[in-house]
């Protein structure tokens, strides 16, 4: 099974969880980016209300070609409840590219059940393994939840 990692990362910690699951799974990673500067917590509000609005962003191409892989594994952190934007048009330019997706998100605390049902419904697939990533379970659990999400993407055996 030929999988790919892609993922968004502003602050670096949904990055963290995907180079986790890509060492384990060695599998090719391509980290999705925006041309939007979105750094800082000005930024990053206003990056909040473009989640809210799913205000159309532009990212920069992909290099990896998706039709070549069995699974395509996203990666988002929740903002506002919702997939961060880069993650939004990921999804909505490749959708009827995917064979197979699982997914993960990051959070504070909540808002992961909505982000991963919005991720089902802009590719029309369901995820054969989700992750759900909070702060606290970075700090405690963070092996154990990796572990138990790559379990059920190998349990698929796609």
């Amino acid at each position: 099974m030929k999988i790919l990692l892609t993922y968004y990362s502003r602050t670096r910690v949904t990055a963290g969880v995907a180079k986790a699951i890509s060492q384990k799974l060695n599998c090719d990673v391509e980290e999705i980016k925006d041309t939007k500067d979105r750094s800082g917590a000005i930024k990053y509000l206003t990056s909040c209300i473009d989640a809210l609005r799913e205000t159309p962003t532009v990212i920069e191409p992909i290099d990896k070609d998706i039709l070549e892989y069995d699974l395509v594994i996203v990666g988002s952190p929740v903002w506002a409840a919702t997939m961060a934007n880069p993650v939004l048009a990921y999804l909505t330019e490749n959708k009827d590219k995917f064979k197979e997706l699982a997914f993960f998100c990051t959070c504070s605390s909540s808002g992961y059940e909505k982000t991963i049902a919005k991720m089902e419904e802009i590719t029309g697939k369901s995820g054969i393994a989700k992750l759900f990533m909070t702060k606290t379970d970075i700090d405690s659990s963070f092996d154990v939840k990796v572990d138990e999400f790559i379990e059920n993407i190998n349990e698929k055996n796609v």
